[in-house]
């Protein structure tokens, strides 16, 4: 008799082990990634294919990081807390090419829960910064000096800014999904953007749906638009 119950006394146990397991009762060591150097990479894999132009790993490192750090950083006691030039280039690398969020965080050495995390905080950070950046220029001064860039680049005179508007893929919302159909028959939204001859972006207007058209958005619905109607600068 004793010896059956010698035998059954192990397998309670592993059910017992098991169930704590189950429940939570016993903590599962955590198991810390390690995480890719990408300041070690070179430039390319930020560049978006359609776009030749690139963002170079020393603008993030004293601009883009500086400036967003006092909100990215963590106050945590535990380490192995997501550096900011990792949340960052992490992002950027998400924006940049289209890569699913998994991809990335598992390059970045990071799970996807946190990647998603990262790429809100710093796209809010990004906003929060963006109208200290992404200025008009209305004063004569400046508007004297791109005015001579543009007429040197092309021989045009009086061009304060070169403007279009670009569609912006989007799933198609649960409200209204009809008004963001654009021409081309599929779910976007029409952003005006105006950039000066240095290719600095001086105006974004995000917030209209993709069959809006590019008239109604810089002439009756955009600060630019309004400012620069006759005798209202």
């Amino acid at each position: 008799m004793r010896n059956v119950m010698k035998k059954m006394v192990l397998p309670m146990a592993a059910l017992a082990l098991l169930e704590d397991l189950a429940n939570g009762a016993i903590r599962r060591e955590r198991v810390f990634r390690e995480r890719e150097d990408l300041l070690a990479n070179d430039d390319n894999w930020l560049k978006p294919i359609s776009n030749p132009i690139q963002i170079s790993k020393s603008y993030i490192l004293l601009e883009i990081c500086t400036e967003l750090g006092p909100g990215l950083e963590r106050q945590t006691a535990r380490s192995h807390a997501l550096p900011v030039p990792i949340q960052v280039l992490t992002t950027l690398g998400f924006l940049a090419t289209g890569s699913f969020q998994r991809e990335l965080a598992d390059r970045s050495g990071m799970s996807q829960g946190a990647l998603s995390r990262a790429i809100a905080a710093v796209l809010n950070g990004i906003i929060r910064i963006s109208a200290r950046h992404i200025r008009f220029p209305y004063d004569a001064v400046n508007q004297a000096h791109i005015k001579a860039q543009f007429a040197e680049i092309a021989g045009f005179p009086n061009v304060i800014g070169a403007i279009d508007c670009t569609h912006i893929a989007i799933k198609a919302p649960s409200e209204g999904e009809y008004a963001y159909v654009n021409r081309k028959h599929f779910h976007s939204l029409n952003v005006q953007i105006i950039c000066d001859a240095q290719m600095r972006l001086t105006n974004i207007v995000a917030r209209w749906p993709g069959s809006t058209h590019d008239s109604f958005v810089l002439l009756t619905n955009s600060s630019v638009g309004n400012r620069l109607e006759p005798g209202s600068v």
